[in-house]
C-alpha cells in the first residue's frame, strides 16, 4: 500500500469517526442523565431552565434520529429489498411508539396522544414536507416530473388507512372508541398490518418501476431509489452503530415525556403540542432528505421519502400504540375531532389533485404549505 492510499484510508477513518460523534454524544447524555435524574427532572419549577433542559435533549435526541436513519439507510442498502425498506421503517417506528408510550405512562392518561402524533404526521408530511419541497424544486427548476403510478399507489393507501384509523372510529357503536375493546382493537391492528405489507409487497417485489424515477416522459427505469444509504462499512458495523444511535432516542425518551408532560399540564400548552414534537422529531432526517432530493431535480425520491415516512407512521403505529394501551391499561382514542376530520379530508383531497398528473409546479406547492399553516394557526386557536 503506497503512502496516497494510506492517506486515504487515515481520512477516511476520521471522516467516520466525526460522523459518529453524535451518537457518542447521545450515549454520554444518557448515562449523565440516567445517574442524575432526581437532580435534572425533579424539580422543574425554574421555567427558563426547564426549558433549557428541554431544547438541549431535544437537540441531542434529534442528532441521533439523524444517526439512526443515516444507518438505517446504509443498511437497506446492504440487505436490498424488501428487507432494507422494512429495517428503515422499523427503526423511525421504534423512536416514534417509544416516545409516544413514554408520554402516555407518564404523569397524566393522554388518551388522544397517539392520534395527534399521526395526524400531526400526516399534516407535516402531505402539506409541510411535500408543500415545501415542491417549492424548492419548482423554484428552481420550474416543473418537475414523478412516476404517476407510484405516487398514487402510496395515496391509496395512506388515504385509506387515514380514515380507517382515524375518522371511522368516531362512527363505530362502541362508545366512546372501539379502540378501548380489545377485540375492535385487534381487528384495527390486524386491517392496518395487513395494509402496509401489502404494500411493501407491491413497492419492494412486484411493481418497483413504479417507485423509480422517470425516464423519457413517464416510463420509469428499473432502478430503485426510494433509499440511497451511504455505505460506509460492513453490514455488522451499521447494524451496530444503528442500535447504539438507537438507544440514546429510546432511553431519553422517558426524560423527555417528563419535559412534554411538565409543559402541556403545568403551563397549560396546547394537548397536540406533544404530537407535533413527535412527529417533528421522527420526520425530520426524512424532511432534509427530501428537500436535497427536491433541489437535485429527483422529485420521485422525495415523493418516496415523504409519502413512505406518512405511510409507515400509520400503518404501525396504530397496532403499536394500541397494543401498548392494551397492555399498560391505558385509553387511547384514535377518533379525530370533527375539525381535524374536515382539515384530513380537504388535505387528502388537494394531495390527490396535486399527484394527479405527472408534473408539479410552485402553485401546488403553495397551496400545501397554505394548509399547513391553517393547521399550525388552529392549534394555537382552534
Amino acid at each position: 500500500m503506497n503512502q496516497r492510499d494510506i492517506a486515504t484510508q487515515e481520512r477516511a477513518q476520521k471522516s467516520r469517526a466525526r460522523n459518529e460523534l453524535p451518537t457518542l454524544l447521545g450515549l454520554v447524555a444518557t448515562i449523565i442523565a440516567m445517574a442524575f435524574q432526581d437532580q435534572l427532572f425533579g424539580d422543574l419549577s425554574n421555567t427558563p431552565l426547564a426549558l433549557v433542559k428541554f431544547i438541549g435533549l431535544f437537540g441531542i435526541m434529534m442528532v441521533c434520529a439523524f444517526g439512526v436513519v443515516r444507518h438505517a439507510d446504509a443498511v437497506a442498502e446492504l440487505l436490498g429489498e424488501p428487507y432494507g425498506t422494512l429495517v428503515s421503517t422499523l427503526s423511525v417506528t421504534v423512536i416514534e411508539v417509544s416516545l409516544m408510550a413514554s408520554i402516555i405512562m407518564h404523569g397524566e392518561n393522554n388518551p388522544t396522544l397517539a392520534r395527534d402524533v399521526m395526524f400531526s404526521t400526516l399534516m407535516i408530511v402531505l402539506n409541510g414536507m411535500i408543500g415545501l419541497a415542491l417549492v424548492i424544486g419548482a423554484l428552481r427548476y420550474w416543473e418537475q416530473e414523478y412516476n404517476l403510478e407510484g405516487a398514487r399507489a402510496f395515496l391509496v393507501v395512506i388515504a385509506s388507512l387515514a380514515v380507517f384509523g382515524l375518522i371511522i372510529p368516531n362512527y363505530t357503536k362502541s362508545v366512546p372508541d372501539p379502540s378501548m375493546f380489545p377485540f375492535q382493537a385487534g381487528l384495527f391492528a390486524t386491517i392496518t398490518i395487513l395494509f402496509y405489507v401489502v404494500f411493501v409487497i407491491i413497492q419492494t417485489a412486484r411493481h418497483r418501476a413504479f417507485f423509480a424515477e422517470p425516464v423519457n416522459g413517464n416510463k420509469a427505469s428499473r432502478e430503485d431509489i426510494s433509499r440511497h444509504g451511504e455505505v460506509t462499512g460492513s453490514l455488522a458495523f451499521h447494524v451496530a452503530m444503528l442500535l447504539l444511535s438507537l438507544a440514546p432516542v429510546v432511553l431519553l425518551s422517558e426524560y423527555l415525556a417528563i419535559l412534554v408532560d411538565h409543559g402541556i399540564e403545568r403551563l397549560e400548552l396546547p394537548a397536540a403540542l406533544g404530537g407535533i414534537l413527535i412527529a417533528v422529531l421522527v420526520l425530520s432526517p426524512e424532511g432534509l432528505t427530501a428537500f436535497h432530493a427536491a433541489l437535485d431535480n429527483h422529485l420521485q425520491r422525495a415523493v418516496n421519502v415523504c409519502l413512505g415516512s406518512a405511510l409507515a407512521t400509520i400503518g404501525l403505529t396504530i397496532p403499536a400504540v394500541l397494543a401498548v394501551g392494551l397492555l399498560t391499561g391505558r385509553d387511547v382514542h384514535l377518533g379525530l375531532d370533527q375539525l381535524q376530520e374536515v382539515l384530513l379530508i380537504l388535505t387528502l383531497f388537494v394531495s390527490a389533485l396535486t399527484f394527479g398528473g405527472a408534473r408539479t409546479n410552485v402553485l401546488q406547492g403553495v397551496v400545501h404549505l397554505l394548509l399547513f399553516f391553517v393547521y399550525l394557526a388552529l392549534i394555537v386557536s382552534p
